[in-house]
């Protein structure tokens, strides 16, 4: 039986050396599109269940990345939160992604406690259909 061998594929290299992966990711998000505001779902990182939605402008996205702990900007109080900050029901970064309009974030995370305010394990229980 005869195996192909493969060519080697080599990793892109950036243009920008010393560019962190963030760092590039921050600057093709579409910051303008929603006045400075980008949705942000988590998700579990081991299920894949959709857990909530929330809202990030720049400095939630810097807080997230520093600490490893989702911040949002929430909409109501017009400031900061980093989700579990009251409750200890912590959102721990495993990653993220940017979807291909460059305005939306997926942040796989591990949850700590309940995500809700309701007390539930998922924001979305409401089954409409």
């Amino acid at each position: 039986m005869l195996i192909k061998k493969l060519p080697r594929i080599h990793p892109v290299k950036s243009r920008k050396a010393g560019i962190s992966p963030e760092a590039k990711l921050f600057n093709r998000v579409n910051w303008k599109k929603l006045n400075g505001l980008v949705p942000a779902i988590t998700q579990d990182y081991k299920t894949g269940k959709v857990l909530m939605l929330g809202f990030m402008n720049k400095n939630a996205w810097k807080k997230t990345l520093k600490e490893g702990k989702v911040t949002y900007w929430s909409r109501t109080r017009k400031k900061l939160w980093t989700k579990g900050e009251i409750s200890g029901h912590f959102q721990l970064v495993k990653g993220i992604w940017l979807d291909c309009d460059n305005d939306t974030f997926l942040i796989k995370v591990k949850q700590i406690g309940k995500v809700c305010h309701t007390g539930c394990k998922t924001c979305f229980f409401k089954k409409i259909r």
